[in-house]
């Protein structure tokens, strides 16, 4: 079996706290450490459908040039690059200059954070935070986009978004390296390993 590393984007399930002091890692991250587990003796990935994702997945380069128009940026292409060390990997959508940006597209103007003015889901910090430390970038932009729906993932009436200001159809949260974070993350996969070791006894 290889040796774990944590994908970026899911450095959120290592980074929640046990309720036992006791313990190092908590309930959500063994449930996470498991799946891992049975991805590695089984072969595969468990299979995650659902309507958010399958637009986030049939809209990801739709998504990411958008971005690129509505935020103004100098001519970048899609990073393709896959970046990987001893406890770290992954896949981060843009890097310009010494940021790097990650783009989700929202499912609906319900859940496109218009008014928020903090990084609605703490995950999507975290997962920055590898995607600064493996590039070697200090700055990073969580960017939400609001796309139309494709009609075949439509249950309801069909919502447009193309009358809209950009304003209306993009947000951006930018923040900065936290070392802090990554000292924690580290300590938190060494410990993910050694749980593996006796789980798999």
């Amino acid at each position: 079996m290889q040796t774990f590393k944590l994908r970026a984007s899911a450095s959120g399930k290592l980074m929640t706290s046990p309720r036992n002091k006791s313990e190092s890692l908590s309930e959500t991250t063994k449930s996470y450490l498991k799946e891992w587990a049975t991805e590695q003796i089984y072969g595969f990935r468990k299979e995650i459908k659902n309507k958010y994702l399958s637009k986030g997945l049939k809209l990801e380069d739709t998504a990411i040039d958008k971005a690129i128009e509505w935020l103004d940026l100098p001519l970048v292409l899609k990073n393709e690059k896959h970046f990987e060390d001893d406890y770290f990997k992954g896949t981060p959508d843009l890097i310009l200059n010494d940021t790097v940006y990650d783009i989700k597209c929202s499912w609906d103007a319900y859940t496109f954070p218009l008014f928020d003015e903090e990084v609605p889901t703490k995950d999507y910090f975290y997962q920055l935070q590898v995607y600064m430390w493996l590039t070697g970038c200090r700055k990073a932009v969580l960017t939400y986009v609001l796309l139309n729906t494709p009609d075949e993932l439509t249950y309801e009436e069909k919502i447009t978004y193309d009358h809209l200001d950009k304003k209306c159809r993009i947000k951006t949260f930018a923040f900065d390296f936290d070392q802090s974070v990554i000292d924690t993350l580290i300590e938190r996969v060494k410990e993910s390993r050694n749980y593996l070791e006796t789980l798999i006894k």
